[in-house]
């Protein structure tokens, strides 16, 4: 019997559209004559999955009893015998009523596949199982139903029905996936901005993985060897050396930017097992790929660049990265091309980055200065002209002719160009001396005799040492010149990193000194101030018991900068520049200390000001009328009525106790500024908290609808401080919402944490504005100064704060405020997901 066909649709997050994606699929199938029927489906109550159904012929489902529930599931037995072209089962990880046939629906799924039926199913990534750990990490709510990731790979079909996570929310919020009870519930916890996105990218990357898998598959089962540039892959050579960070860091960034690029790392180790490179540095590098996102792999072969290269094909890679040789133009010139170049040859259509490094020979000491040539090539140029002059003289002699005198002069003149352009001046008058010795004793008469008999003898050898002076004049001049332009390279280079340093401000004294130490090689650095007791050291780097002699310049009143090792003329002066930058380095430190005490003072005088303002008008009116209503009743010229008396007291009272509260949030406020306010923790049922704030402010029924679900557990807080906050909020939520909107309190545990929110159906405020209103003496809107100090909210988030919470606000579904006190629920209480959707589309 032929195996049935398995397409599942896989989405993010309940919502996104699985459920509805099926069925219009099914449809469309059905259209084109294919026998189609719904064996389940589950609509969850959406109007719009509801009506896609459709005439689509659905199998009627089983009927289970099971502890008094009554439990409707897939009738396999049904959808076996009605044997249509393809079934439509949705919830690939439902977990079905016991008694049944099979414990997991996709235990039924198989079951169809077995017996030839295609089947369409959906499944959120949550379910997948290997995810589950992940997604818990992400959402904090542990699946419980979960599908085999064997049983997805196996599927012939698997597709992402993808929905941007901000069009999800929107959508819940205009209630197309879930009840209006649970739409707040369910955007504070679950279908949170950032749990979409990470979900998202889930299952993007899980689906990514599996097609990576097929197309390999599908390779070597085709025996395809050839670079497919499916994504790119990019492989990094490790050979252990210090070379081996750059190079991986490189490649993490080749590959970021490849939007989705894969990282691939590789070690070439030789097939007797010896150790080639540092097994520490291996494994640090190892540890850093991984850390990068990447994999690691050694290999074995005897020829580096082929196996290198037979690894990037066979990974499939696009880019292959190494690094710059380590070896020296001598051990090149001997060895022949170096690994670079035989990858380059072999690699075909694999990019190639070589990549240089400190280790490939780039100089972080500066140059020194002189006009001679280095010591090395001196001794190069007279061991060449020692061993050349013999061999030379030993193969032209045994090669004599009577006319071949003019080869034989050129070809030692040859020698002594060579060896000045070698080893310079000395090596080159050595060489010429020496070839007019040998001239003159082999091959000019009398022979092997240093008689000179005729004049013309002595010119050549004038002449062999007037060529090999001005030679090797040349190659001085050319030696200083690049030298100088060397040097004049690297103070450029080492001018502008300090300067970038100085510039940059954070870390500039250290950076300075340090650079200055590596261009210099010095054995130490440091900066020391006079501080009126004795040095004090600011900065130093290098070694502490560092020898060697000791220059100090001044960098400012007081402020030396000390460096020991051996300083030339040259080197002194620019570490005169390097001074000066130091200097600028120090004042830019004095400054940025300065400006740091200035801007809490500036705060501190921008809050006296508005507590100023505040006190001349907030304070000035309850204070006026309590003032004028006791003037009054203390007139003895003017009789009161009992209602004219009971109206001033009560004026008095008013204004008085609007006085009390006004001082008490003056106080509080500049406690949570001060960070002194007494906090007193403690287990506090969220419950009764709310309902302490309602009736303080006196609300009801009619003015707040509450949503105070009953698994929330108790959060560690103070009961008063909380209260106060709640009051707040209530406060301020009811001035804003319409007359005839009511203001709703609900709460909602989740990962640990416990959320009550405040909704109101109010103007909102925009979101550029929002940092405003929890700033102390700001009210939107408001100015007519009636309506407090404007510190409710500022206090609020500081009393919050001080518990351990935070106070944000969130846009109302529908238009509105929300405002949102997140508190940590007691240790060791459970939390309950908020409304964890099962599998719902």
């Amino acid at each position: 019997m032929t195996q049935g066909r398995l397409r599942v649709l896989l989405g993010a997050a309940p919502g996104v559209g699985k459920t509805y994606t099926m069925l219009e699929e099914g449809a469309r199938l059905r259209a084109e004559g294919k026998d189609v029927v719904v064996a389940v489906v589950e609509t969850h109550g959406r109007a719009a999955t509801r009506q896609m159904v459709g005439d689509l012929e659905v199998i009627p489902r089983s009927v289970r009893t099971y502890r008094g529930v009554v439990l409707d599931e897939l009738d396999l037995e049904a959808v076996l015998l009605r044997r249509p072209e393809l079934a439509l089962v949705d919830e690939l990880a439902h977990t079905n009523a016991p008694g049944s046939t099979n414990e997991k629906r996709w235990h039924d799924v198989r079951a169809l596949l077995d017996a030839g039926i295609d089947v369409v199913s959906t499944v959120n990534v949550q379910h997948i199982e290997s995810l589950g750990d992940v997604v818990e990490e992400i959402t904090g709510a542990r699946q419980r139903e979960t599908v085999p990731d064997a049983v997805l790979r196996a599927a012939d079909q698997v597709e992402v029905v993808d929905l941007a996570p901000q069009a999800l929310r929107d959508r819940l919020a205009a209630g197309d996936v879930y009840p209006a009870n649970r739409v707040d519930a369910a955007l504070s916890n679950y279908f949170r901005l950032g749990n979409l996105t990470a979900l998202r990218e889930l299952a993007l990357l899980w689906l990514a993985d599996e097609v990576d898998s097929a197309l390999k598959a599908y390779r070597d089962e085709h025996g395809i060897d050839s670079h497919w540039e499916a994504r790119e892959r990019i492989v990094v050579a490790l050979t252990g050396g210090p070379e081996g960070e750059t190079l991986i860091r490189r490649a993490a960034r080749v590959a970021a930017r490849s939007s989705g690029g894969e990282l691939i790392a590789v070690h070439v180790s030789s097939p007797d097992g010896l150790a080639q490179g540092e097994p520490g540095a291996l494994a640090a590098q190892r540890a850093l790929v991984e850390k990068a996102g990447g994999t690691y792999h050694q290999v074995v072969g005897s020829d580096v660049p082929r196996a290198l290269v037979d690894f990037a094909r066979a990974s499939n890679a696009s880019q292959l990265v190494i690094g710059v040789s380590r070896r020296g133009r001598l051990a090149t010139a001997l060895s022949g091309p170096g690994i670079g170049a035989t990858v380059i040859r072999e690699s075909g259509r694999i990019d190639v980055h070589i990549v240089t490094h400190s280790a490939a020979g780039r100089r972080s000491r500066l140059p020194r200065l002189g006009g001679a040539l280095s010591p090395r090539r001196v001794i190069a140029g007279f061991v060449l002209a020692l061993a050349g002059g013999p061999l030379l003289t030993w193969l032209l002699t045994n090669n004599r002719t009577e006319d071949g005198i003019a080869g034989d002069v050129l070809l030692l003149q040859l020698l002594v160009l060579v060896v000045a352009v070698t080893g310079g001046l000395w090596p080159a008058l050595f060489a010429g001396l020496l070839s007019g010795v040998i001239l003159d004793v082999y091959f000019i008469a009398p022979i092997y005799s240093l008689t000179i008999a005729q004049p013309l003898h002595l010119l050549a050898l004038v002449l062999y040492l007037v060529n090999a002076t001005l030679v090797s004049w040349v190659v001085d001049q050319a030696a200083r010149r690049s030298r100088a332009a060397a040097r004049a390279l690297a103070e450029t280079e080492l001018l502008a990193t300090i300067a970038g340093s100085v510039i940059r401000g954070e870390g500039a004294l250290q950076a300075v000194i340090t650079r200055t130490r590596e261009a210099f090689g010095l054995g130490r650095v440091r900066i020391v101030t006079d501080s009126g007791s004795g040095e004090r050291e600011l900065q130093s780097t290098g070694q502490e018991a560092a020898v060697g002699p000791v220059t100090r310049l001044p960098v400012g009143d007081g402020t030396v900068l000390e460096v020991t090792g051996d300083v030339t003329a040259a080197d002194r002066r620019l570490l005169g520049v390097v001074a000066a930058q130091v200097e600028a380095a120090l004042e830019h430190s004095e400054l940025s200390r300065t400006a740091g005490e200035v801007g809490p003072l500036a705060e501190v005088d921008r809050m006296r000001s508005a507590l100023l303002a505040a006190v001349g008008h907030d304070l000035r009116r309850p204070l006026a009328a309590a003032t004028a209503a006791v003037s009054g009743l203390r007139q003895s010229d003017v009789r009161w009525s009992d209602a004219d008396r009971d109206e001033l007291l009560s004026t008095a009272h008013e204004s008085l106790d609007s006085l009390s509260t006004l001082v008490t949030n003056l106080l509080d406020v500049s406690r949570v500024q001060a960070g002194a306010l007494a906090v007193t923790p403690a287990d506090v049922d969220v419950d009764e908290v709310v309902m302490g704030a309602l009736d303080e402010l006196g609300l009801g029924p009619v003015d707040v609808e509450l949503s105070l679900r009953a698994t929330v557990p108790p959060v560690r807080a103070d009961a008063v401080l909380l209260q106060r906050v709640l009051v707040n909020l209530l406060d301020n939520a009811l001035r804003y919402s319409p007359a005839d909107e009511r203001v709703r309190i609900s709460s909602s545990g989740f990962g640990g944490r416990v959320e009550i929110r405040v909704v109101d159906r109010g103007p909102g405020v925009p979101a550029d504005r929002r940092d405003e209103i929890m700033v102390a003496f700001q009210r939107l809107g408001d100015t007519d100064n009636a309506t407090g100090l404007g510190l409710g909210l500022a206090l609020s988030k500081g009393f919050v704060e001080a518990m351990g919470g935070t106070l944000t606000l969130d846009d109302t579904p529908g238009g509105g405020l929300t405002m949102v006190v997140s508190l940590a629920a007691v240790s060791g209480a459970a939390v309950a997901p908020a409304d964890e959707a099962r599998s719902a589309s």
